[in-house]
């Protein structure tokens, strides 16, 4: 039943935004009625089969699947094109520039994520040029395979070095040899967070890649929000085209935090009232 049930999850994925303001809604492909058929029967029992966690986690698996194929069919230049425009759709939002403190991904060409170069090379310029618009951001540390992630505090890519996967982290001293601020510990609070994932939908569902460390991490913050009394931080998701799915493909559970909103080539998607009252360019 998931076999057949993943068989029909390619053909929902959202290949185009339109562009009419304010909300952009994703087009379905058109299919073929003998599909439609498949895929209504197929979501049908999903809800029985997410009652129990192993059949939730092999439908997150299919998705997975079916959503790094859309990725790796991308071509280089629309990649380039999306990476563009989702990165300046961010750093030309007023949301974006009220921000003082924020959380950030260190992007992976190899995991295909969306970059984040241009952001973060913009942040810690304009913190050297101290120009009154300086930022605090944090970026992610992973401390092992037990779903435990830091962010700490950079103000420099050279403060990043390379783990055991190739991929950035800052690492946990500075130059001196003092301890970098970890978010957890920061005495202010952070006004946003901006997210990867491996798919997302329209009702603020996100799919990460299924180590759980996003989702352990931003638990643990909301949690010392709360108990701090601040506000809770937007958690905004930077996605790719084909990385959007209709509604309802995306299984969960209780440990998958929900974002506020999306940033694709298209635009900004609000998606919680936080997002719709915050998010406003």
């Amino acid at each position: 039943m998931i076999k057949y049930a993943a068989s029909s999850l390619m053909v929902r994925l959202l290949l185009h935004l339109p562009r009419a303001p304010p909300t952009y809604r994703p087009l379905l492909l058109p299919l073929h009625p003998a599909r439609l058929r498949a895929a209504a029967s197929a979501s049908f029992p999903l809800a029985a089969m997410s009652t129990t966690a192993q059949a939730v986690a092999d439908e997150k698996r299919a998705v997975r699947s079916e959503v790094r194929r859309a990725l790796k069919a991308l071509s280089p230049d629309q990649r380039a094109s999306e990476d563009l425009a989702i990165q300046s759709n961010i750093l030309n939002s007023s949301w974006f520039k009220a921000s003082k403190r924020l959380c950030a991904y260190i992007s992976c060409a190899q995991l295909r994520e969306v970059d984040t170069s241009k952001i973060l090379a913009e942040v810690l310029s304009q913190n050297s040029e101290h120009d009154g618009q300086a930022k605090d951001i944090y970026v992610p540390r992973v401390e092992d395979k037990n779903r435990n992630m830091r962010m700490f505090k950079i103000t420099t890519m050279d403060d990043l070095v390379k783990n055991s996967m190739n991929i950035l982290e800052p690492s946990p001293l500075d130059a001196s040899g003092n301890a970098r601020e970890d978010v957890l510990s920061a005495s202010s609070p952070i006004d946003l967070f901006l997210l990867p994932g491996q798919a997302f939908d329209r009702t603020g569902r996100r799919l990460g890649r299924g180590g759980g460390y996003y989702d352990t991490f931003l638990m643990r913050y909301q949690e010392l929000a709360k108990e701090n009394g601040w506000s809770q931080p937007l958690l905004v998701a930077l996605s790719y085209s084909v990385q959007i799915l209709e509604e309802g493909v995306i299984p969960v559970n209780s440990t998958d935090v929900p974002i506020d909103a999306l940033v694709t080539s298209s635009g900004v998607i609000p998606i919680s009232p936080a997002a719709l009252e915050r998010l406003r360019s």
